[in-house]
């Protein structure tokens, strides 16, 4: 009789792991549509966070370096690059078979330090800016040649009203900047898809500015095949009319749409706003950090109601979308933490602090469950 019974618990519990493994999984549903994937940090391509390591490896198809591609990191000085942690991305992307996207090759933040000055501190002229931005696309494109899918060639151009930020590149090269920028891209690595990416892309004044730089992009023959919606986005804003107006207009254009760091603000800020500029800083206010110890019922709601309403936005214009990257792995180590607030308790993403995947997840994965032909084997991919 005892025997019995622990051959029927044993029984049940086989069944249940047999279920739980057979549970479709973002990439095995959403993965069809488009690229699903994570901005990842070096502790997990390293894999000295293994929760957040296997988070990748078993629910998204593709990833992307939060940090170690960017300028300051990647080049530290002139003469000097530092691949270590970009190769360990690529190692942990090609270990697992995941598609890597590459971020970013001109941003006016985080840029190599040294870019914009000469060694006296005073702005280079026009000439040798052009110089050092070729030598740093060049170099870098170049040394992953044949391995990342795309490039973030230029990150956060355009004012809300869609004139051209006044960056260093633009004081000290001109307008002019960003199409020299995809040219040599496109030099380093014929192959290579190249990308625009900004933030708050439902402003319909910043969309029709990005618009019209494509439009003027490929009427000169040059190369770009996607505009990167950044998706920072809160639990009130942006308007998802414009968003999803957004969608279609940058596809008229004739170019792919990517919600490249996609994530959702469960948090109160000083002012309301989007969008993701960095120089935005608040000192902390307990006012700010309302879900210390987890959002509340009502919250959770308004959680799972936009991320399933962003999720059938994004199903209902798959054949427009290339691939959909939040930003981040988990809330314990989301930037939300600590932007524009530091020190607050975030609720942003997918997977929370322990590396459990949210109710939500499911909810998203039943939405997307697999048909006969979907949109990325229709581009044969």
């Amino acid at each position: 009789m005892k025997r019995n019974l622990l051959v029927a618990l044993s029984l049940v519990a086989t069944m249940a792991a047999s279920a739980k493994d057979s549970t479709p999984t973002l990439k095995e549903t959403v993965g069809k549509y488009f690229y699903i994937g994570a901005a990842v940090n070096t502790s997990c391509v390293w894999e000295r966070n293994t929760v957040e390591a296997n988070i990748v490896k078993d629910n998204f198809n593709s990833i992307v370096a939060e940090n170690c591609m960017k300028g300051e990191i990647i080049h530290p000085e002139e003469n000097r690059y530092d691949w270590r942690d970009a190769d360990q991305t690529m190692t942990f992307a090609e270990k697992h078979g995941l598609t890597v996207f590459g971020h970013c090759l001109v941003w006016h933040s985080q840029p190599p330090r040294w870019m914009f000055t000469d060694d006296k501190g005073k702005p280079v002229t026009r000439e040798v800016l052009i110089d050092r931005m070729y030598h740093h696309i060049t170099t870098v494109v170049s040394h992953y040649r044949g391995r990342i899918k795309g490039w973030d060639v230029v990150n956060e151009a355009f004012n809300e009203d869609g004139t051209l930020r006044h960056t260093p590149y633009y004081n000290i090269i001109g307008p002019d900047y960003i199409e020299l920028a995809f040219r040599f891209a496109h030099a380093a690595d014929p192959n290579a898809e190249l990308y625009y990416n900004d933030y708050n892309m439902s402003t319909p004044a910043k969309r029709e500015g990005v618009c019209k730089l494509v439009r003027a992009l490929k009427a000169k023959g040059i190369r770009i095949d996607a505009v990167g919606m950044q998706s920072h986005n809160g639990y009130n804003y942006p308007d998802l009319k414009q968003y999803e107006a957004s969608i279609d207009s940058i596809a008229a254009c004739g170019v792919k749409v990517q919600m490249t760091e996609l994530d959702l603000n469960m948090l109160p800020n000083p002012k309301s706003f989007g969008g993701a500029e960095i120089s935005q800083r608040y000192q902390y206010n307990k006012e700010y950090n309302p879900y210390v110890k987890g959002l509340d019922k009502k919250a959770q709601k308004v959680f799972d109601s936009r991320y399933l309403t962003l999720f059938d936005i994004y199903r209902r214009h798959a054949a427009q979308i290339e691939r959909v990257t939040l930003w981040g792995v988990t809330d314990a180590t989301s930037w939300l933490n600590d932007w524009p607030i530091p020190g607050r308790t975030n609720y942003p993403l997918l997977f929370d602090r322990a590396g459990k995947a949210k109710k939500v997840v499911k909810e998203i994965v039943k939405m997307y469950k697999p048909h006969p032909l979907t949109p990325l084997q229709r581009r044969g991919e």
